[in-house]
């Protein structure tokens, strides 16, 4: 790629594993500011070009300032944890101007764990996706998503992938593709972006039933049954919220869930196969240097279904395994004897 394909840094928010290979892949393209908290890390970064093993592009400059990120980038990628991201865009926010762009990577949902706790029963406007908490806490209005199937490890190992950036402005799909498409990274895009924040969210649910499975030494078969009960599930829960269900067809719905079920690259596929190994979930999140997206997730879709009354299983099943201390092997025998009354019951068959 030409160095200039654009002019300005982009910024990237958050130097964990994902963030840190985003910055790298931003880095074929342009200059990228790489926030963190950490002075240690910012040093580390700038000095030795290292983070997490792996060697960062010279052209990527560490910095601990939100407001220089925000002088410096109009175009930022946030890439923190779901848990943190409203704080985040309190801190960013003012720093903000409306011609700022805001791409975000981050795979949940935010709620508050107060009210999750007081009420068996949640809202809708009770949850926000992270394309809502930017515009709640910022002027910024042109926002979109990162999605697809992004495994942190595979992109800092250089290996070829594909993601999905979806938003309801062309301009923003269309500079997050100039920025970040290289020879490793195609980049599809997408105007659903409820769709594409709901499949990268809901899909790390079903990547911790899959880890459990494999933690219980079963095959593949069983773990094929559980991705595509599980992705009807998305499909369901998606509609009741008002995605549309062909973002659950793609790169960012089918494509990422398969990623995400079958690796051990995966936190949510690691920290269920850790479950299914017989660890107990606190010693599990405490040695795991990354949240597992999936565990907050599960917290909110189990209360928000009965709201809605959805029919989701699975979903069920993995809340009362997780949260519950539910025996694993009644579930599995559960979920074996549920009475499915159809294969597919979610597709709209058109005649010819």
């Amino acid at each position: 790629m030409s160095e200039t394909i654009y002019r300005k840094p982009v910024g990237v928010i958050g130097a964990g594993s994902f963030g840190t290979s985003i910055a790298n892949l931003l880095a074929y393209n342009v200059d990228v500011r790489l926030y963190s908290r950490n002075n240690d890390l910012v040093e580390q970064i700038n000095t030795q070009h290292q983070n997490l093993g792996v060697d960062l592009s010279k052209r990527i400059l560490a910095v601990n300032d939100l407001q220089k990120i925000a002088e410096q980038c109009d175009l930022i990628f946030p890439i923190v944890p779901s848990g943190s991201f409203r704080q985040m865009m309190k801190e960013l926010g003012p720093f903000l101007k409306p011609y700022h762009i805001l791409i975000h990577g981050t795979k949940g949902f935010d709620y508050s764990e107060t009210l999750l706790q007081q009420q068996e029963q949640i809202q809708r406007k009770d949850v926000h996706s992270m394309s809502e908490v930017i515009r709640q806490e910022s002027v910024v209005l042109r926002v979109g998503c990162l999605s697809g199937p992004n495994l942190a490890s595979e992109i800092m190992e250089g290996q070829p992938t594909a993601t999905v950036i979806s938003s309801h402005f062309e301009e923003v799909i269309e500079l997050g593709k100039k920025v970040l498409a290289s020879e490793h990274f195609y980049v599809f895009g997408s105007h659903d972006l409820m769709g594409a924040e709901l499949a990268g969210a809901l899909k790390n649910i079903i990547a911790i039933g899959s880890g459990i499975l494999r933690g219980r030494n079963l095959g593949k078969n069983i773990q094929a049954v559980l991705i595509t009960r599980g992705w009807h599930e998305m499909i369901n829960f998606g509609k009741s919220m008002g995605a549309d269900s062909s973002a659950f067809f793609g790169v960012a719905g089918i494509g990422d869930l398969v990623a995400t079920c079958t690796s051990k690259s995966s936190r949510n596929f690691t920290f269920g196969y850790r479950l299914g190994q017989g660890e107990e979930m606190a010693e599990i999140q405490k040695s795991m240097p990354e949240l597992a997206e999936g565990v907050r997730t599960l917290k909110v879709i189990y209360k928000l279904a009965r709201t809605y009354r959805l029919r989701i299983p699975i979903t069920d099943l993995l809340y009362k395994v997780v949260f519950e201390e539910y025996d694993i092997d009644k579930a599995l025998n559960f979920l074996m004897t549920y009475p499915y009354a159809v294969d597919v019951d979610f597709l709209e068959t058109k005649p010819n």
